[in-house]
């Protein structure tokens, strides 16, 4: 897990609007329930298309060499990879959103621990859905991938 946050911090340092509704019915099912989220606890200066698909390789890559399988998935769609969609890839480890919503505060503990959030004085504020803001996603959307998904709208 340090790995994959030096990776993260790394991704940070090397440096459009919500999604089309073709992508709802295709990558998750229709949204059910959204929701805005617009705290910026610093700008994220530089972070374009590369480093947001970036910064999913690193997830999924630490993802893939763990020892167990993978029970979510990571992927940036968009023209600009500015759409993060999180999707469960079993029946039980996005039940309900607030499963996926303990997933998320799990990252929050990873994001908190990595070197470029303590160097930033930020390890006792930011949250996963900070280091999306970083990043500038446009959104996230969580999807236990078969009866809901949710959409976080990260404002500017």
């Amino acid at each position: 897990m340090l790995r994959l946050l030096g990776l993260i911090a790394a991704v940070l340092v090397a440096g459009a609007s919500i999604a089309d509704d073709r992508q709802a019915g295709y990558y998750y099912p229709q949204i059910t329930s959204e929701e805005s989220f617009d705290r910026v606890v610093r700008s994220g200066e530089g972070a374009g298309k590369t480093v947001r698909i970036d910064f999913v390789n690193v997830l999924t890559t630490a993802q893939l060499e763990a020892p167990e399988s993978p029970r979510f998935v990571f992927y940036a769609k968009g023209e600009g990879a500015e759409t993060l969609i999180l999707t469960a890839l079993d029946d039980e480890v996005f039940s309900t959103i607030y499963r996926a919503r303990a997933i998320l505060a799990q990252l929050t503990v990873s994001v908190r621990k990595g070197g470029f959030f303590q160097s930033e004085d930020l390890q006792y504020v930011a949250t996963f859905y900070d280091l999306l803001q970083l990043l500038q996603f446009d959104e996230l959307i969580i999807t236990d991938g078969e009866t809901w998904s949710h959409r976080v709208a990260f404002i500017r």
